[in-house]
């Protein structure tokens, strides 16, 4: 018994051992076989194959010298007109070097001898579903470059756009950034920005100052606009150019408003702002001349 288990065992090891050199075999015979394929392509074909991959080298090479030298003319000629900013100049170099790398490789893909019909076709494709996919992002992609276009404000200009008010602190094709009087930072959309009204108050270097004062009836009113004039020029931010303007405004319920509106530049605003109520009011109060509470004068009958 114990004799016909061990010559089993000894006939299946025998046959594994077989089986394993057969397969051994036919792998070689089959690695033989590719190495020949191998060989008589290379002897064949190889040269040709080697003078096609020597070809798109040199392609990408002096190629990749004229895109960097197209880019560099594109740089120099956008500095030069002085009408594009920083971040439209970067972006349009980037397309130009991008877009001259794409076609290189297009041409050096095709000269090794691979198909790029097929590739082209794929990427219309995807550009059209990413396109589809990322609708938003595109719009708002868009709308920045028609911002760098227009410049409609630049970097550290106090703006309102889309609803926002605050100092321009960054620009990028996708978002305009703001910080607030308070020290926010509020991130807006391009799309947001370019697709409403937009309010430089910096664009023009000078702001008006618009107070209104008001004083009792019964005043010298002639009076009051000199003496608000007077209090204007004491202070040293006020502009003289365009020159402060004071005049009568209208006839409330419980006194005469007088507006009082001088000039500044634009880092000067809330300095003349502030500095100008204060001048006005004590110049009234110097000269005697009062400025009202409001008030109802009630008339009983006997």
């Amino acid at each position: 018994m114990t004799n016909e288990v061990v010559g089993a065992a000894v006939d299946a090891a025998a046959s594994v051992g077989n089986q394993a050199c057969s397969v051994l075999s036919q792998e070689f015979s089959r690695g033989q076989e590719f190495a020949e394929q191998i060989w008589a392509w290379l002897m064949d074909k190889g040269v040709e194959f080697l003078a096609h991959v020597v070809a798109a080298l040199l392609i990408l090479f002096v190629g990749g010298f004229f895109v960097k030298l197209i880019t560099a003319l594109v740089r120099k000629a956008l500095r030069k007109s002085r009408r594009v900013n920083e971040l439209l100049e970067a972006f349009l170099c980037s397309v130009v070097s991008k877009t001259g790398w794409i076609f290189l490789a297009v041409i050096a893909l095709g000269k090794i001898g691979v198909d790029v019909g097929p590739l082209v076709a794929g990427l219309g494709v995807t550009g059209f579903v990413l396109g589809f996919a990322f609708k938003d992002t595109l719009s708002n992609f868009a709308s920045g470059i028609m911002i760098a276009l227009n410049q409609p404000f630049r970097v550290g200009d106090y703006v309102i756009v889309a609803g926002v008010e605050g100092a321009v602190m960054e620009l990028n094709m996708m978002a305009t950034v703001l910080t607030t009087p308070d020290n926010k930072k509020i991130v807006v959309p391009n799309s947001s920005v370019w697709g409403g009204p937009v309010t430089n108050f910096s664009a023009l270097g000078k702001r008006r100052v618009d107070l209104q004062v008001g004083v009792a009836y019964g005043t010298d009113l002639k009076k009051a606009v000199e003496i608000a004039l007077d209090a204007l020029k004491t202070i040293p931010e006020v502009l003289q150019d365009p020159a402060p303007a004071v005049a009568v405004a209208s006839l409330d319920d419980s006194e005469v408003a007088i507006n009082v509106r001088p000039w500044s530049t634009c880092a000067d605003y809330w300095t003349v702002y502030s500095a100008a109520q204060v001048a006005v009011t004590e110049a009234f109060e110097k000269a005697g001349i009062e400025i009202p509470f409001p008030q109802l004068t009630v008339h009983m009958d006997k």
